[in-house]
Formats: structure tokens, sequence, C-alpha cells
């Protein structure tokens, strides 16, 4: 199965998200747990809920993809924000264990000058906080493109989360394809090798969720800006060897490229005649 989707507006609720997918061809899809840019969340509709799990039930949808709000940073140098980053991570894992199929995607912070070591360190205790409280909802870390004192810009600082919360089963990673790119990593070139650095360091079984997106700027740019598909310097032959990898085919891509409704449809029927499924 090629499970193939993009991101969707949740201001609707769940149902409409899944109708608009299946509008697309989609058959996964992710969205915001709140306000990207702030932090304020819609009060929960559990019919809508219900009806959305009826619904993807019903055409064979696969795993959904939450993605924190970028304004949660759990290693800011201000207490306040991190204490903020715990709330939402705590309230959004709360809503989100009434779902299924879900998992829970987040940027690791910015240490914001106070070092890598420090930024891991605050990163892990929130987490431990948050996995000692039981739940069944993958966390997955994302991989970071390295711009500012983002943490997460490495396979080495990924692996050192992970192990800062003794390796814990929900943990996982979500591969941004654009990050990983202009971070530095070869995946246009080098796939194979970059894939067996991943496992060699952080190990494949934790790779979880792909977000497939081109990139407007070259490799080690550490500029994280999204471009559509084939249109970037990724290009459409590397993205057509990533979605057919052995490594990668079992999983679920997700794009974030710069599109609305139609530019999405387009480019899942693109990435759907460059599958080579059997």
């Amino acid at each position: 199965m090629f499970w193939i989707g993009c991101h969707l507006s949740a201001a609707n609720g769940y149902l409409a998200m899944g109708k608009d997918a299946e509008k697309i061809g989609a058959n996964v899809f992710q969205f915001f747990t709140r306000n990207p840019r702030g932090g304020s969340v819609k009060a929960l509709d559990r019919e809508d809920m219900e009806a959305y799990i009826s619904f993807g039930q019903e055409r064979g949808f696969g795993r959904l993809l939450a993605h924190a709000p970028y304004t949660m940073n759990p290693c800011s140098a201000d207490k306040g924000l991190r204490e903020f980053a715990l709330r939402m991570m705590e309230e959004d894992l709360e809503r989100l264990e009434l779902l299924p199929d879900v998992m829970y995607n987040f940027h690791p912070g910015s240490h914001v000058k106070q070092g890598v070591e420090v930024g891991i360190g605050m990163i892990t205790e929130m987490l431990h906080e948050v996995l000692q409280k039981g739940g069944k909802t993958p966390i997955l870390l994302e991989t970071m493109a390295g711009k500012g004192s983002e943490v997460g810009r490495s396979f080495e600082e990924i692996r050192r989360i992970i192990d800062g919360v003794h390796g814990h089963e929900r943990m996982g990673v979500c591969l941004d394809t654009c990050h990983v790119y202009d971070g530095g990593y070869d995946v246009v070139e080098n796939l194979d090798d970059v894939l067996e650095e991943f496992h060699s360091i952080i190990g494949l079984d934790r790779l979880r969720a792909i977000h497939l997106n081109d990139s407007k700027n070259p490799m080690g740019s550490h500029k994280d800006r999204h471009e559509k598909i084939g249109d970037g310097s990724l290009g459409i032959e590397a993205i057509s060897r990533i979605i057919n990898h052995p490594k990668l085919i079992h999983l679920p891509f997700y794009l974030e490229t710069p599109n609305d409704l139609e530019g999405y449809e387009r480019e899942i029927s693109l990435l759907r005649g460059l599958r080579k499924e059997g």
C-alpha cells in the first residue's frame, strides 16, 4: 500500500479533513493540533472525531500525523515558555488518545544560545514527564535543517534525545526530506548511504514517517524552505527513488509543499504514477 497524503487545515474538524483527503486522492493526512503560530486550541468535538473515525475506517485510511505548533519550544531559555510547551504537549496527547491510529510529531526546539547539551537536557526532561503519564500515541522527533540554534540538526542529536528517555518504545522519528538535505545529508546522490547512517546511529525501526518535500535551497544550506515536488534542488528523480526505496516503502508520506488542495491533488497523482508497486 502506498500511504500518501498532505497537510490539511483542521479549522473545520476531522471529518472535513477526511473528506478533503479523499477528494484529492490521499489516504493519510497531517494536521496541526492547534494554532501553529500561537497556542490556542479549539474545543474538543467528540462527535466530529467519532464521525471521522468511522469515515476513515470505511475508506481504509492510514495513520494520521498530528503536528505540534511551531511555538512549542521545550528548550527555551524562558522557563515560562518551557512550561507552556509541556502543557501543550500533555493536552495534545490527551486528545489524541481518543483517535485509534495517530502519531504526534514535533520540532525538538531551539536552545537559543544555551548550547546543544543544555537544549537536549531540557527536551528529555519534558519528554520524561510526558511519557511517565502513559498513553499509546507515538511521539516523533522531526529531523531539522539546522538553522539558527535548532536541536535535531543531525542524526546524532536525535539519538541523544531518544537515549535521554532510555529509548522509550513510544519515541520515533519523522524524516523531512527538505530538512535533511538542507542539513547536509545527500539524499539525492547517496540515499543508500544516508539511510545506512540513519540506521547505524538511530535505527530504521525508529523511522515512522516521512515529510516529503523538495527544497528551494542547495544541500547543506541550513535554510529550511520547502518547494513543490520536482521544482527544487532534490528533483523528481530523487523523490522517485525515495518513495520507492525498499527500506521506506512501508512508511506513510506526508507532503508539506507550498500548495493549495488542487496543487496537492496534482502532486499526489504525480507521485502515485511514480510509485512502483509489487
